[in-house]
């Protein structure tokens, strides 16, 4: 439980971050535990996250600003391991080093500064841009049903699998809705709208697409009929016409 000092400093800290979002950065507390701070950070331009959606977790000790929080990332991004706490100097890793004048957007932004870069530390992993660009394209509907673990499919679009059971640490896809409902229900109309299988992540076949015999990039290369010319001036027969 947070002590009063620690209440009124995150409550004071979440009407800030209202007022003054960061870029590219969203946060809440839980309605349940002021301690408890969900947030989301959007993949930056240039960057092998473009476009992604990265939730992740702030658990703050209930002494803070004396102490720092656990920081997690629960969607998969190919820079963190999910749902592991991350050795930061912002983190709970290293409580000597935390400056009680940071705050939860201090935080944030430095998690989102060390994310775009290709330092180690505790619970980051090593990958490539083209697997963290994947990840990224993937992250929204990770999100809304854990990773397939959804029970409820879209309206319209047939699953071709079963789902995978709900991952163990942050259950991403319940409590991803229990704190972000608005979100997820983008999430799954963007879903929808781009037939993505709940089950597996993977854009479905449109049935309504007109089949067609060759490609726009290979149509250009099909062979004249016997007998046409071209009507080039000068060629004849596709032959070049010598002077």
């Amino acid at each position: 439980m947070a002590n009063k000092a620690a209440t009124r400093r995150l409550t004071r800290e979440y009407q800030n971050i209202q007022k003054n979002p960061p870029p590219y950065i969203t946060a809440h507390p839980s309605e349940s535990n002021i301690l408890e701070w969900h947030y989301i950070l959007q993949g930056p331009p240039q960057t092998p996250y473009e476009n992604g959606q990265y939730w992740g977790t702030l658990m703050f000790p209930p002494d803070y600003p004396f102490a720092p929080p656990a920081i997690r990332m629960h969607t998969p991004s190919g820079r963190f391991q999910p749902s592991s706490r991350l050795c930061l100097s912002i983190s709970d890793f290293h409580p000597k080093s935390f400056n009680p004048a940071w705050e939860v957007s201090t935080i944030l932004i430095g998690l989102l500064s060390f994310m775009t870069s290709e330092e180690m530390t505790t619970g980051s992993v090593s990958a490539s841009d083209p697997e963290r660009k994947l990840l990224a394209a993937r992250s929204r509907w990770w999100n809304s049903t854990g990773g397939g673990s959804h029970s409820n499919a879209v309206p319209g679009v047939t699953s071709t699998i079963k789902g995978i059971a709900n991952i163990k640490a942050g259950d991403g896809g319940k409590k991803f809705r229990a704190e972000w409902p608005e979100l997820d229900e983008e999430n799954w109309k963007w879903m929808k709208d781009n037939r993505i299988d709940v089950a597996t992540g993977q854009i479905l076949p449109d049935p309504n697409a007109a089949a067609t015999s060759c490609a726009p990039e290979t149509s250009a290369l099909r062979r004249r009929p016997a007998g046409e010319h071209c009507k080039h001036r000068g060629c004849h027969g596709g032959r070049a016409s010598r002077p």
